[in-house]
């Protein structure tokens, strides 16, 4: 009989006004172990939380919170840190600028995305090692790593995240692919809460919600091809310990 390669339960989080915070859990590894439930989440920013939202995360019992956004967007949008209590944040940006609005429309193209994640992957390097570092150490757990989307930056870190967890590549990729309602959602919060950016919402749509399994493919192709594999990208990077760490942790 073949064994499934992921659990079957509800890993998207219902909230309000948070639209793709989800449970990283439930993954089969290579080696026939499995990624923890309720340990692990990746999510998008705190749009618009509720009172229910609120009481939720806090039955969630998070004790780590990283932020990949950037200083302007955390200004702007608010923090986890806010609302949820007990909780230690750490504010790591990936990159320093989000991409010009005139560049996003050809994220539509898997090609260019991946490519994107790689020079991502790249500049954010130092910032990639201390998420691994962070939740090397079990204290940390539950924890949250999220950016704006939960799509993009959050994406990379799930990705290489699971890859040291032994993950198949394609569970990474069909995850990566789960954005995608969550996305159309957040693109009609957007519309309502700016509704004079409607037209350009509407042109930037399509590459806010693609979230095609090409482009990660194509990512983790470059990791294989050129570092060898994950555990070589962390010791590449110089947290070669966080793998087993990784592991001890989360899977089970």
């Amino acid at each position: 009989m073949r064994v499934p390669s992921t659990l079957h339960f509800e890993r998207h989080v219902p909230l309000e006004g948070c639209f793709n915070f989800r449970d990283l859990g439930g993954y089969r590894t290579s080696d026939g172990r499995w990624t923890r439930p309720q340990l692990l989440y990746r999510a998008d920013g705190p749009h618009a939380l509720t009172a229910v939202d609120v009481n939720n995360l806090a039955h969630m019992g998070i004790a780590t919170v990283i932020d990949l956004r950037t200083t302007s967007e955390v200004e702007q949008r608010g923090c986890y840190s806010a609302v949820i209590s007990d909780v230690v944040e750490y504010h790591l940006p990936m990159i320093d600028v989000l991409p010009d609005t005139d560049e996003l429309p050809g994220w539509v193209d898997p090609a260019i995305v991946a490519g994107r994640y790689r020079e991502m992957l790249d500049e954010g390097e130092d910032v990639i090692a201390e998420v691994l570092a962070i939740l090397s150490d079990p204290i940390a757990y539950p924890a949250v790593f999220h950016c704006s989307a939960g799509k993009d930056r959050t994406g990379i870190i799930a990705a290489v995240i699971l890859g040291l967890l032994r993950v198949p590549d394609d569970t990474i990729i069909a995850d990566y692919a789960l954005s995608e309602a969550p996305m159309t959602r957040l693109v009609e919060h957007y519309k309502r809460q700016y509704p004079d950016a409607t037209e350009q919402l509407e042109r930037l749509a399509p590459a806010m919600v693609a979230s095609h399994p090409n482009a990660m493919t194509g990512f983790i192709d470059g990791i294989r091809r050129d570092y060898g594999g994950f555990a070589a990208y962390a010791t590449a990077i110089g947290v070669g310990k966080a793998p087993g760490l990784l592991r001890t942790a989360l899977l089970t």
